[in-house]
Formats: structure tokens, sequence, C-alpha cells
């Protein structure tokens, strides 16, 4: 067998229905869409008309908003953590950032640090740096014979300032 002999079962696609082409076809002169009226012109959007009512989206009152400096971590707890060293996904002699639990992982997507939560046991002696933990992580972790530092992350320098950092560099 060739690659040009490659085809789809009998009936698994089907033509497209072409509108507008002729009285003959079923769907010419008005193409389906009924006659006359702002439906059948083009160009119509009426999502969210109500006859002349007052629309749901303006009736109601505007409430909050949205933070879009708000910036997103990645949380992990202790317990987490201790489970990927029994599972030999985390190495207790390295350090354990963002990088490390990526390659582990344990992280994916886009995320503006790591944050470390207390829920649950550790006992592994690990050296950790995220971008914010809570006091009760801290204690856990410093207990147990590591070390937990909070690292601010910088964020890549973009446009005229990138410019300017690759210069300097």
């Amino acid at each position: 067998m060739n690659l040009n002999q490659i085809s789809d079962n009998a009936g698994a696609t089907k033509n497209r229905k072409r509108i507008g082409r002729g009285i003959g076809s079923g769907t010419g002169k008005t193409g389906g869409r009924g006659v006359k009226g702002q439906k059948s012109r083009s160009g119509v959007s009426l999502l969210g008309f109500e006859g002349g009512q007052m629309p749901l989206y303006r009736r109601l009152p505007k409430r909050g908003f949205t933070n879009i400096f708000a910036k997103t971590f990645a949380v992990f707890n202790i317990g987490d953590l201790q489970k990927a060293v029994d599972n030999k996904k985390l190495d207790t002699k390295k350090v354990v950032n963002e990088a490390a639990l990526r390659e582990a992982g344990m992280l994916k997507g886009n995320y503006d640090g790591v944050r470390i939560l207390a829920r649950g046991e550790i006992s592994a002696k690990l050296n950790i740096e995220a971008a914010g933990a809570s006091k009760a992580a801290v204690a856990a972790v410093e207990k147990a014979g590591g070390s937990l530092s909070i690292v601010v992350a910088t964020p890549a320098p973009i446009g005229k300032a990138a410019a300017k950092a690759k210069a300097d560099a």
C-alpha cells in the first residue's frame, strides 16, 4: 500500500452545502435565510438582543474588578514534595526550585513562581528555593533539617529594556 492509495471509508466524508447556487439547488435565491428582515442581511449580530427590552447584561450590576497585575503561583504542599522524594522524582542533594519541579514533571504551565504550604509531613532534608512559603511550611522544612529560602523572581526584560540589557552584556 502506498500513500496515494489511502482513502477514507465510504460515507465517512460529506460534501459541504453550497448555498446561493441557483433555485434548482434548493438553497438558491435567499440562500436559506428566509425572506427579508434584519437576519437576512449580511453582517448582522443579534447576540443579547431581547426585542427592545433592556438586555440582561445591562440590567445586572457591575461587581468587582480583575487585577491585571495579579501574579499566579504554583502551590505545592510539603507532603507533595515528600511523596516526590519517596518516588525518586526529586533529588535531596540538589536544590528544589521551579526548574527542578518542572524536570520532575510536577509543574506544567506558566506561573510567576512556586509557593510552599504546610499540609502533610516532611522527613527529607531538602534545600528549597520558592517565591513564597507559609510560616508553618518554613518551620516544618527546618525541623526536618532542610532550608527554605524565598527568592524573588525577576521578570525577563522586554522591548527597549531588553535591547539595553543585551547591549550592556
